[in-house]
């Protein structure tokens, strides 16, 4: 009996290289083929590399599909796989419209198949001992969070493929694409927000869509937090999240915490160190320790019946949280 669980990716760019990369990292898993428009393969895989034009051609067994196919195209290849059966984890965002994305939760729920996503922040050892601060209320009341997100692209960057800087399959500009992880650790420490008003414009590149805003939320218990997602901002920066409470205050710098201000509870020590990829000025993944530990993570999901740690429904909020932004421009 082999125990390997094989994934077909959806996909053949950057991406796919970055979970090729990711996935020779880990024992036992591996992928085994693509799906592919082109008919080409990703640039790492080997000459024993399946492709075909739909998962329902693959002719080796797998166990799940990998969606690394731009944004406005997941919910297509999710329902082709949940159709037959296999499970499927999507790259963020689960996609870029409420309708598609619960097209993919239901058509996996109907399917008995599992649904996972790559917000792979939600894995990195700081964010997550902060998460559990928060939790369990250790930091005090929250009133303030600060998110940067000033990244920078320039226009080849966004000719280097039709559907880059629209909204159509890219669903938008620096919120949806470059600054997603970031919102999406935001609602992942704070949920939803009760208000929403945003400013958004193009000023630098020749795009459908936003290249720099600003969005104002006000949560529930009255938190005020501020995003501010950029393409525009040479040559580009680490996302940069402050929090402040009435106990003191701290700063996330590219998902480590680089100052900590309380006075009576101690800086927490991860015991784990990891290289974090950023996107501030390029969107090549270089480092895939997030994405190994999502990968193990909806493996083990689909070995002990279970839901993913980042499951479609968790993440699911993420982006209508990010439409709400765009919905409530003034």
């Amino acid at each position: 009996m082999n125990d390997t669980f094989r994934f077909v990716i959806a996909g053949t760019g950057n991406i796919a290289s970055s979970y090729l990369q990711a996935v020779s990292h880990i024992p036992d898993v591996e992928i085994i083929g693509c799906v592919s428009r082109s008919g080409k393969r990703p640039k790492d895989a080997d000459k024993s590399f399946e492709t075909a034009l739909s998962f329902r051609e693959i002719t080796s067994e797998f166990d799940a599909v990998i969606l690394a196919v731009p944004n406005g195209l997941h919910r297509q290849y999710a329902v082709e796989a949940a159709s037959i059966g296999k499970h499927v984890l999507s790259e963020k965002c689960l996609e870029i419209s409420l309708e598609a994305m619960d097209e993919m939760i239901n058509t996996c729920d109907e399917n008995n198949v599992k649904l996972g996503v790559t917000f792979q922040k939600r894995m990195y050892p700081d964010n997550r001992l902060v998460k559990t601060l928060l939790d369990n209320g250790k930091l005090g009341r929250v009133f303030s969070v600060e998110l940067d997100i000033k990244c920078y692209r320039d226009q080849a960057y966004y000719d280097s493929a039709p559907y880059r800087g629209g909204y159509a399959i890219d669903g938008g500009g620096p919120f949806m694409q470059q600054g997603v992880h970031d919102v999406d650790l935001l609602t992942w420490f704070f949920g939803k927000p009760s208000q929403c008003v945003s400013m958004l414009d193009t000023f630098q590149h020749d795009i459908e869509v936003e290249d720099h805003g600003v969005a104002l939320l006000r949560y529930p218990d009255g938190m005020i937090a501020s995003i501010t997602a950029s393409t525009c901002t040479w040559p580009g920066f680490p996302p940069v999240m402050h929090i402040h409470t009435d106990k003191g205050s701290l700063i996330m710098e590219n998902d480590r915490i680089a100052e900590w201000n309380f006075k009576d509870i101690p800086k927490p020590e991860s015991t784990e160190d990891v290289e974090i990829h950023s996107t501030a000025s390029s969107h090549r993944v270089k480092h895939t320790a997030g994405h190994e530990a999502v990968i193990r993570d909806f493996v083990a999901a689909v070995r002990e019946d279970r839901e993913p740690e980042i499951s479609g429904r968790r993440a699911r909020l993420t982006t209508e949280i990010i439409l709400d932004i765009y919905q409530n421009k003034v």
